[in-house]
This record gives structure tokens, C-alpha cells and sequence, in this order.
């Protein structure tokens, strides 16, 4: 497969599962095995990425950034309990992966632990939906600060691959007194600190990789404007799918997938 084809195929599976909760670093680990490439030389590619599907969220809620702005230069407290609810939410993930980065990496090599992850996570989201009762708490700026905090806790299991960011931040979410619509967009604002310190790491890690020319600019460009395209759309799409039908339907993508995956890896 050429170069560019998989740069461009890895953009689609990186926009079309960022925000949704099925994980996409684990679609990436196992998209490596599917086609055959080598995933330690595309690993930061798979990171830089990220950076196409966080702009569509800064260009679709762009009128929320802006608000947001405006509130803060005007010291308004809602505008302020959204910044300091998405850092609470960011500073677990943030400490929790600087300390265990070498093991995450470890984890990462591991497309098992991803199928396994798949399928759990599946039947947790089941789970939860049925379970949970349905909240009022309606709006980033109106979660509680230890809440906030409690999500971010939760964020931290999908360090491990195949968990899903946005899947432990949504029913993290969920399960502590957040509206469906709001934890969902709640993922969305949350993945744009805990990706860019993600890409910063990662592009410090391997700078010598990125000067010595070994991954192309023009190919992480190609994927990085895949990823920001697709990631427009099912952005949208995912939003409204949440608000009709909850993410049911997610879940039992995932136990699919998941025991898919087991059963291929276990017979290679």
C-alpha cells in the first residue's frame, strides 16, 4: 500500500472515532495489524493527527470558544467555572501519563489488550445506560467542580488502548449526574488540552524523527486534514445520534468488534 493511501486511511479512522466512544487509538493499533504497516514508525503520526479532529471541535464550537473569551475578559463566573471545570477534568490525565508514560507505551504495542478493552468497555456502556437515571445537570458550567475532577479521574482508563477517551469521559460523566447532551460536548472541549499535551509529548519524544525527515511533513499533513474533514462530520452526526438513541448503539459496536478482534489475533 502506498504511503499515501495509508496516511489517508488512517485520517478516516482517526476523525471517525475521536469523539466517539469506541476508541480510536485502539481503531489505530488495530488498523496497523489489518494493513500491515509498521506502527512504531507511524506511531506520531497517529498522535499528530489527533490535532485535525481537535480543530473541527474549535471550528464547529467556535461560538462557544468565543463566549468563553469574551466571559473570561469580562470575569463573568460562568465563563469561569467552564475553564475551571475543563482543568480539573485535564490534571489527572495530564500527571497520571507523565508518571506512567513508559508503561503506556508498553500497552500500546499490545493489540490484544485492545480487543479485550473493546469488549468490555462495550458491555460497561450497556451497563451504565441501564442503570444510570437520567440528570438535569445541563450545561459544562453547571457540573460541579469535584464532579468535573471525578471525570478527569476517569479519563485516565483509557490509557489504556481501547478503552476510549471520550467513552471514560462520557460515562464517567454520566454516571456522576450529567445530561447525555452535555457530557458529550463536555468530551468534546475536555480532548482539546489532554490531545495537544498528548501531541506535545509525543513530538518532543521523537523531534529527532521529525527533523531527520524519517516521517514525512506532507504525509501527516494528508492525515491531518483526513482526520479534521471527518471529524467535522461525525461530530455532528454523533451528537445527534446521542440525543434520540443514547449510546447503545456504540456499545454493541464495540462488543462486535471487540470479540472480532480477539478471535482474529488469537488465530494468527
Amino acid at each position: 500500500m502506498s504511503l499515501i493511501l495509508t496516511a489517508i486511511l488512517l485520517g478516516i479512522v482517526e476523525g471517525l472515532t475521536e469523539f466517539l466512544p469506541v476508541s480510536s487509538t485502539g481503531h489505530l493499533i488495530l488498523a496497523s495489524e489489518l494493513l500491515g504497516y509498521d506502527a512504531a514508525q507511524w506511531a506520531m503520526f497517529n498522535v499528530i493527527i489527533q490535532l485535525g479532529a481537535i480543530l473541527a471541535v474549535v471550528v464547529l464550537y467556535w461560538r462557544t470558544f468565543w463566549a468563553v473569551t469574551q466571559g473570561l475578559l469580562r470575569r463573568e463566573p460562568m465563563s469561569l467555572r467552564f475553564i475551571v471545570n475543563i482543568l480539573l477534568a485535564f490534571m489527572p490525565a495530564a500527571l497520571l501519563g507523565l508518571a506512567i508514560k513508559d508503561i503506556i507505551d508498553v500497552m500500546l504495542g499490545s493489540p490484544i489488550i485492545v480487543g479485550w478493552a473493546l469488549l468490555i468497555g462495550g458491555i460497561a456502556i450497556l451497563l451504565i445506560e441501564r442503570l444510570v437515571k437520567p440528570s438535569e445537570t445541563k450545561g459544562i458550567a453547571d457540573i460541579a467542580p469535584a464532579k468535573a475532577l471525578g471525570i478527569g479521574i476517569i479519563q485516565c482508563l483509557s490509557m489504556i488502548p481501547g478503552v476510549s477517551r471520550s467513552g471514560a469521559t462520557i460515562m464517567g460523566a454520566l454516571c456522576l449526574g450529567v445530561e447525555r447532551r452535555t457530557a458529550a460536548e463536555f468530551s468534546f472541549f475536555l480532548a482539546i488540552p489532554t490531545m495537544m499535551g498528548a501531541t506535545t509529548l509525543e513530538l518532543f519524544d521523537n523531534r529527532q524523527a521529525l527533523v531527520s525527515g524519517d516521517l514525512p511533513i506532507g504525509l501527516i499533513s494528508i492525515g491531518f486534514v483526513t482526520s479534521f474533514i471527518v471529524a467535522m462530520v461525525v461530530i455532528k452526526w454523533f451528537v445527534g445520534i446521542v440525543s434520540r438513541r443514547g449510546f447503545a448503539p456504540f456499545a454493541w459496536y464495540r462488543i462486535v468488534a471487540g470479540i472480532i478482534a480477539i478471535i482474529w489475533l488469537a488465530a494468527r
